[in-house]
This record gives structure tokens, sequence and C-alpha cells, in this order.
């Protein structure tokens, strides 16, 4: 199995934290979004151990709330004392119902409105995240109305190639986020945010991509900031406090995927920090960094039910399930890579070849192609693993199908934290 999370029990059923799946299936309904809470929080403190080993001070992790958003997700970030980065004013939101201390908070985005901006402000957000320079105008016009001084980091792109899907690469110079270093205007940036009097400049930002398996081109892009760093203290007199690097590392989707060690790659990324700004004269900045698909994918598994097989001679296999795009559109997006197993017969040989469609009238709506799996029948329930991110976040209504429940599971059992929609749900807000 890719996850140790994940094993198959006497009855030959696949166990997800130590619970039966099939069983999970009955009790919840399918679809069905499953979450260990325990491998989130185990997640949370190992990143948050090795950024206080290797980089000190208060040096810690922004949990992405993009990954996977909803109230009690907050609630254990908070717990496991993380803080998080939202990018909207709904994230901010969900954050506040659950209680989140939003000073603990970096509003992010490349299209902050001005509600976006006085809504954060308003709910006392520690930090926004400046985009651009229009941005940066309008943080100064709020903050001025209100008389405070709003703390902020400057995203810049680096222009670092993370070796990932063109679609989640975010650091390169063409890039729709943040202001390029390599052409004069983030200098520019930070020279405005140093003259704007509501303004207080922190430091930096930069985020490369995600789902990157690599270590090296976190290193370079720490590389690069660091530099950029001192030039602006040697051009303008300010020496950032803060160096925020994002968060992209990769997580395991199939057997293929290597293993990463997430404590090894901080370590990695702190000494090139350290002797970087030893030989530029610079002191070691506050580090931060916004891990989300790293905390929660693996903690999460979707399940299905089979509603049929159908097989087209010499051509392809086809199993139908009861979800699809709706509550997982990124193979859709991106062709996405899954481990898909029948959880009903995990005990029995791969012999079925085969791919799994959606229930959409979508010829795109499908999980993962060309799988083996145990030979499925009607009802059987079909697990795929490794959904904790960016699935619920990025679901649907498409064809008017209601969102999946989430259930959290722990030592105690199991407990609805999402509930499942409705009918009336969907046309709640329809006059």
């Amino acid at each position: 199995m890719i996850c140790e999370n994940i094993s198959i029990n006497a009855g030959g059923h696949l166990t997800f934290a130590g619970q039966d799946t099939v069983e999970l299936a009955e009790r919840y309904g399918t679809p069905l979004y499953l979450i260990d809470e325990a491998r989130i929080r185990n997640n949370c403190r190992q990143y948050l151990s090795a950024m206080k080993e290797h980089f000190g001070g208060e040096s810690k992790p922004l949990f992405a709330s993009k990954s996977l958003c909803f109230k009690r997700i907050y609630e254990i970030i908070k717990d496991e004392r993380l803080g998080i980065d939202v990018v909207s004013s709904g994230e901010l939101f969900t954050a506040v119902q659950a209680g989140f201390p939003v000073e603990n908070a970096y509003f992010h985005g490349n299209a902050k409105t001005d509600f976006d901006i006085s809504y954060g402000m308003d709910c006392g957000v520690g930090h926004f995240v400046c985009d651009n320079a229009d941005e940066l105008t309008a943080i100064e016009r709020e903050a001025a109305k209100r008389g405070i001084e709003q703390k902020i980091l400057i995203r810049l792109t680096p222009n670092i190639d993370p070796h990932t899907h063109e679609k989640i690469a975010t650091g390169k110079i063409d890039s729709k986020f943040g202001v390029a270093i390599e052409t004069g205007q983030a200098r520019e940036l930070t020279r405005q945010a140093l003259s704007s009097p509501h303004i207080r400049l922190e430091g930096f930002h930069a985020h490369i991509g995600s789902q990157i398996f690599d270590c090296t081109p976190f290193c370079d892009e720490a590389a690069v900031m660091v530099d950029f760093m001192a030039k602006i203290k040697e051009q303008l007199g300010f020496e950032a406090s803060v160096l925020n690097l994002g968060g992209g590392m990769a997580v395991r989707y199939t057997e293929s995927d290597p293993q990463i060690d997430y404590a090894e790659n901080i370590h990695k990324i702190s000494v090139v920090i350290k002797e970087r700004c030893a030989a530029l004269g610079l002191k070691l900045p506050t580090v931060l960094m916004e891990p989300g698909r790293s905390i929660v994918a693996a903690a999460g598994m979707t399940l299905y039910t089979a509603t049929g097989k159908k097989e087209i001679p010499d051509v392809k296999n086809y199993l139908s399930v009861d979800g699809g795009m709706p509550d997982n559109p990124r193979y859709a997006l991106y062709q996405s890579p899954y481990t898909v197993i029948n959880a009903s017969k995990a005990d029995k040989p791969c012999s079925c070849l085969c791919t799994v469609a959606g229930r959409c009238c979508e010829s795109g709506d499908l999980i993962q192609e060309n799988v083996r799996i145990a030979e499925p029948s009607r009802g059987d329930v079909i697990a795929v693993l490794t959904t904790g991110a960016y699935n619920y976040t990025m679901s649907s209504n498409y064809n008017a199908i209601a969102r999946p429940p989430i259930v959290m599971l722990n030592e105690g059992g199991s407990y609805i934290a999402v509930r499942r929609e409705t009918f009336e749900d969907l046309t709640r807000c329809q006059l």
C-alpha cells in the first residue's frame, strides 16, 4: 500500500485509519470523503518540529487553506499551533467561524478585490501577501481609513522551473502571480511599499508550484530570494525579517511515486539559507512555509459504489461509479494519477483492467484510466486513495449532483464534519 494508514482486514475489506471502508460506506453512503485526523495532526507536528529545528525562532508552517477548507480543519490546525494562508474572503470567513486566531493568517491572491482587503482588515488578518502595485495602493488606502499600519509580504516570481505540470507551476517569470525579480519590478514595488505610511513591509514571499518531488528547485528558490534580500538591503537599506518560501512538496499518489522525506528537504533548504545569509551579511530571517497537499492529501480517501461494468471487446472496459468530476475534477483538469482499489475485494487479485468513469454527462468525466483492480460487481465499494487535497475544495454541483459529506476518522471512531448536501441545498440560493 502507498500509505501506512491503509491495510486489509480479515474480511478482505480495505481499511483506512484502522476502520473498515465497506462498513463506513454502508453507514454514511457514497460518494464519501474520509479524512484521517491522526494523520493530519502527525503531519503538522512533523513540519513544525523540522522547521523549529532547522530554522529556529518564530519560523513555522502555514497550512494552505486552498487544499482543504472546512471548519473542522481550522480547529485542528489551531490545536497544532500552525498558521494558515487563505486565498479568498470565503476561506477567511470559514477560519473565523471555526474560531481560528486570524492574526496568524496570511491573505494571498493575485486579484484581491477592495472588499477582500476591507474584509481582511475588519477581521484583523495578520498579513497580506501583496501581489502587485495596484493592490499595494488599495491596501494603503484601506489601512489609512482605519488609521492602522498593515503588515505585508510582497510576492515575488523568482523564475524557477519546478519541473511539474505547467498548470500548477507558479514561479516562472510569466506567471500571473507576483512581481518579477528579473525585470526590476520587484525592487520598485518594494520601494513603493517602504514609502507607504500605513504599510509595514516585513519581507518577501514566493511559491514556485505544486507536486514537486525534487528538492533542488526549492533550494534554488531559497538562494534567489536571499540574493534579492541582500540587494534590497544594499540598494534600499531595508533588511527583510521574514522569508516565506510557499509550499509545493509532492505526495505519493501511486506506487511508482518516490517517497519524500519532508524533514530532510527542510534541512537542505535551511543549509542554503544559512550559508547564503552568512556570505551576504544578512541576519537569518523568520522562515515560513505553506504546506497543504503534503499535510492532508494522504489523510484523505474517497469511497464510491460501483454501478456497472461495461465491456467493449478488444477496446476498453469501463467501470462506472456513483461520483466523478463533481467530487474530484483533477483527472479531467490535468490527468492526475490516483491509486484505485476495489475495497470490497481488497484481498483478491487485481485481474480487471478498466477505466473508472464518473456519472456525469461528459466523456471526460473519468477518475482514472487503465487501472487494475479486483473484478468488480455492481454494489462493490471502490476506493480512490490520497484524495484529501484539492478534492472537496474543488468540488461542484455539476449535473445538479449534491456534494458528498466529510467523515473524520480517529481513535474514537468516526464523525461527520461536513454533512451531505441535499436536493434542497441545490436550490437554496435560487429565487
